[in-house]
């Protein structure tokens, strides 16, 4: 039998032109931009990195400068009638990472220079934002046309920088009075989109735009970027059954797997359920369930962050928050909610109405394991790798139900690891033990409330429900004796799966387990 050719798939293109010119998949998109350019004059939109936003921007752009000829087939093909082409300009400041004020302030005026040699344009201002309201005005006149000014990551150089009280303001007065002129030259603009990952707040860095529409939480733009379940489902549909046959699995088990390790973003409620893109045509293209997303770089500020604020794994997600916790400014953050939903390592996952509470987790298997791996060194130190390999192997034991020798593996390698100061704590045991597990891919959750007390940790697997109770320099028994004392079992009758109850005693001299006790 004859293999159906799919389309190459566009993996890391972010340029419209040449995705539709290669004859590559597209998600059409299109419909969301020609709403948008009839919603506002100035848009703002934020969503995390690798999510699309460079590619929207190039849609636009391609859009904009009247090339009818990439949008055949597409939906706003079918509405536009007129094609008008406008001056463009495109400013791409993702390329300002890790920069001083100096080299910032060079950047701009090179990005600047690329802009104003498009329309020929002279220059020999070196103030950026004398540079860009000189170029606005230049652009029209010479065309005759309002100008089109896309700005994609406006937020890139200041990101790395967001943990630091000193550099941050010196860098945000710099994009500051670069974007100043936007207001002032409100004649000669025909729209102005700006994306980005987080939120800055519009009196720090748009100090006069206050008409900048966010259509960040908007429901009728839920699904702008990433691709949606139902796209998938669709305009994916082939490439599911190319995936479960790599896989040798049914096209009912990959959407499955697909979602579980890929989709569950949320950005606003209602929504659809959105897929991160760039894992998901991985996933398609290697045939292979991989953290794509989270390997392909966690940013050093989430990490740091975290640390500044104390943050324990368990603590990420699983809160109820308003909006205005989490859709909110990230310069003077009070915890670090805004960073982890606006980066995409938390998202909305429901909606109270009447509370107007919004409930934030984490959305996927992948980010969850992704996490607790770059959270690992926080308590193995530098042998992560050596723990990682452990883990495997703990994971291996779990799938043959063999947990004394999980515990064996994972007493012999604590021994291993230098001394901690939280190492004499319960807590510090429970989040180590979080880790792992979450490490496994598996349901979990601490401190689970019973109507006798609270259990300290609760595992799920296809094959059992386990009920971890902890203890510091006491005993497992003691801790076995007090799951069945305060009948902590009852809670999960109904779960539909054998209930193992496990016992973990702490040695805070060596800093290991001491021992343990399994009851089934």
């Amino acid at each position: 039998m004859e293999t159906k050719q799919l389309r190459r798939l566009p993996v890391g293109i972010q340029t419209f032109s040449n995705i539709i010119e290669d004859n590559m998949l597209y998600i059409d998109k299109t419909e969301y931009v020609w709403n948008m350019i009839h919603l506002s004059k100035y848009i703002f939109l934020s969503r995390p990195r690798r999510f699309g936003k460079s590619l929207l921007v190039s849609t636009l752009q391609a859009y904009f400068e009247g090339r009818k000829d990439l949008f055949k087939g597409l939906f706003i093909e079918t509405v536009e009638k007129e094609w008008t082409e406008y001056p463009v300009l495109r400013f791409d400041m993702s390329l300002g990472k890790h920069m001083e004020k100096e080299q910032l302030e060079r950047y701009l005026l090179y990005i600047l220079g690329e802009n104003e040699r498009r329309f020929g344009i002279s220059s020999d201002s070196k103030d950026p934002n004398v540079r860009l309201k000189n170029l606005i005005a230049s652009a029209y006149e010479k065309t005759g046309k309002k100008v089109v000014i896309l700005i994609d990551e406006y937020d890139a150089p200041l990101l790395d920088v967001v943990h630091e009280e000193k550099t941050l303001p010196v860098l945000r007065n710099v994009m500051r009075n670069f974007y100043s002129p936007l207001k002032a030259s409100d004649p000669y603009l025909q729209f102005v989109f700006l994306t980005g990952i987080t939120k800055f707040s519009q009196l720090s860095i748009f100090s006069e735009l206050n008409n900048l529409k966010n259509i960040s939480m908007r429901p009728d733009y839920a699904g702008v970027c990433g691709i949606t379940k139902e796209e998938m489902l669709t305009q994916m549909s082939e490439y599911i059954d190319d995936f479960a046959e790599a896989q040798e699995i049914t096209r009912e088990e990959a959407i499955g797997g697909l979602k579980q390790q890929y989709d569950g973003y949320h950005f606003t409620w209602p929504s659809p359920d959105v897929f991160n893109p760039f894992s998901l045509l991985n996933a398609f293209q290697d045939h292979d369930y991989t953290n794509y997303w989270f390997g392909s770089g966690t940013p050093t500020y989430l990490i740091e962050m975290l640390r500044k604020f104390n943050v324990v794994p368990s603590k990420i997600g699983g809160s109820s928050v308003l909006a205005s916790a989490f859709d909110a400014p990230t310069e003077n953050m009070k915890d670090i909610t805004p960073l982890l939903y606006q980066s995409g390592y938390i998202t909305i996952k429901d909606y109270n109405k009447t509370t107007k509470l919004y409930t934030l987790d984490i959305p996927n298997t992948e980010i969850r394991v992704g996490l607790m791996d770059s959270l690992l060194p926080n308590y193995v130190h530098e042998y992560c790798v050596e723990g990682g390999t452990t883990i495997g192997y703990m994971y291996l034991a779990l799938l043959n139900e063999d947990l004394d020798e999980m515990f064996r593996l994972l007493q012999a390698y604590l021994l291993t690891v230098p001394y901690c100061d939280n190492a004499n704590s319960e807590g510090h045991y429970q989040q180590l033990l979080y880790v792992i597990f979450s490490l496994f891919g598996r349901y979990v959750e601490v401190e689970v409330h019973t109507p006798t007390g609270r259990v300290d940790i609760v595992m799920k697997t296809a094959k059992a429900l386990y009920l971890f109770e902890l203890k510091l320099n006491m005993s497992a028994q003691a801790a076995i004796n007090q799951i069945n004392l305060k009948d902590y079992s009852s809670k999960f009758a109904l779960a539909g799966l054998p209930i193992v109850k496990v016992g973990i005693n702490f040695d805070p001299e060596r800093r290991t387990i001491g021992d343990w006790k399994v009851e089934s």
